[in-house]
């Protein structure tokens, strides 16, 4: 079984938060060991007066609240006792007064390989704050879910950064969270004490099962791996009038609208974009968001070969089907998306409008998923000096 960071952090805490320390950790339930227990319980178990504070990202502490732009709390944790602050709501970054008599903050976070996932940024804005501060952040590593391989996705140019891309990165970035951080501390150029506890015995072409670790859903619609892996395409989906499988127990797995007949968009669908994956046609009726209480027809997207299968490619092919056969039903939504008002969520979750543009232009698939090919590979270049593990 992988060795995680936190095992590591623990073994040599001492030496890296010597005993008076005081220490915010950055975290949330679904960050656990091989056995099932939270890093902060870990944590607290080892040393009892290390943490002050809790900070949560995204979707809250115990993983509770569903997506876009809907804030958890602050409160206090009945488990630990500790006051729990929320870093996504009116307050994303924390302020000088959340850093006064912190020696150091902890971060650990289950992030999924995707760009758009939120949790990576939480981390980046707290670095940000940490440097202005003059405080350390220790990282403690934990696995990418989709290896760390395959690249897909150019990196978003810089007037469509948003939080779902703070700083140009892949959309399938292929890095540990741990090696984001310290790409991000490199290429953002910030001035900031920062440690990465590594992992032992992960390998880069290891799928989440090979890890032999617990999977505990990061957010309420990554209830599984099986997400995880379809996750860094169909969370484009998140920028139409589709949708994708949200209100449903299979969240990116289905996606469809009621407008769709299945097995005349399967045909349509290239088979390029379908390599590695079996499309089930089916129907499905959401229970909330988009299309709720209406039949949906569309797919189930059964992942059969990961090595082959293209997530960002088949999302791109799914649209571009869909727009040539249902142009008339078939719509882009407006703002707000993840605290942007301005730009539609389809182009800061592609990081580029000409994306958008070739879909309604009906290009070909090939061209469409080529845009943005100089940046993906000068991404690929630069990320060469941040990873560690073979």
């Amino acid at each position: 079984m992988v060795k995680l960071g936190l095992e590591s952090f623990i073994e040599q805490s001492d030496r890296m938060m010597p005993v008076g320390s005081r220490a915010v950790f950055l975290t949330h339930q679904a960050a656990v060991d091989g056995c099932g227990l939270t890093s902060l319980e870990r944590v607290r178990r080892a040393r009892p007066d290390l943490v002050r504070a809790v900070w949560s990202p995204q979707h809250g502490f115990y993983g509770d609240r569903q997506a876009n732009m809907i804030a958890s709390d602050n409160f206090s944790d009945p488990l630990s006792g500790l006051p729990v602050f929320s870093l996504y709501g009116d307050k994303r970054k924390p302020g000088p007064e959340m850093l006064a008599d912190v020696d150091f903050i902890l971060v650990d976070l289950v992030d999924v390989g995707c760009r758009v996932y939120t949790y990576i940024w939480t981390m980046f804005l707290v670095m940000e704050a940490a440097a202005a501060a003059g405080v350390g952040v220790v990282v403690l590593d934990r696995p990418n879910p989709l290896g760390g391989m395959v690249l897909e996705g150019s990196p978003q140019g810089l007037e469509y950064t948003s939080f779902v891309g703070l700083f140009p990165l892949a959309l399938r970035h292929g890095l540990t969270i741990g090696e984001v951080a310290v790409f991000l501390s490199r290429y953002a150029g910030l001035d900031l004490d920062l440690k990465v506890v590594r992992m032992a015995g992960w390998q880069r072409a290891m799928s989440f099962a090979e890890t032999g670790l617990f999977w505990v859903l990061p957010s309420p619609n990554m209830p599984t791996p099986a997400t995880a892996r379809v996750y860094p395409g169909q969370v484009l989906l998140e920028g139409c009038n589709l949708s994708e499988g949200r209100g449903t127990t299979l969240p990116f797995e289905l996606c469809g609208a009621p407008f769709i007949d299945p097995r005349t968009l399967l045909a349509r669908i290239e088979e390029s974009a379908k390599a590695g994956a079996v499309l089930r046609p089916t129907w499905f009726t959401p229970t909330f968001d988009k299309w709720r209480g209406r039949l949906c027809g569309g797919f189930q997207l059964h992942v059969v070969e990961p090595e082959r299968f293209a997530p960002v490619l088949f999302t791109l092919g799914l649209l571009r089907a869909v727009l040539e056969l249902y142009p008339e039903e078939f719509g882009w939504l407006d703002p707000p998306y993840e605290y942007e008002y301005e730009k539609p969520p389809i182009d800061i979750l592609t990081g580029d409008p000409e994306i958008r543009r070739a879909l309604e232009d009906g290009k070909e698939l090939a061209e469409i998923a080529g845009l943005g090919r100089e940046r993906l590979a000068e991404f690929k270049a630069r990320r060469q000096d941040v990873l560690f593990y073979e």
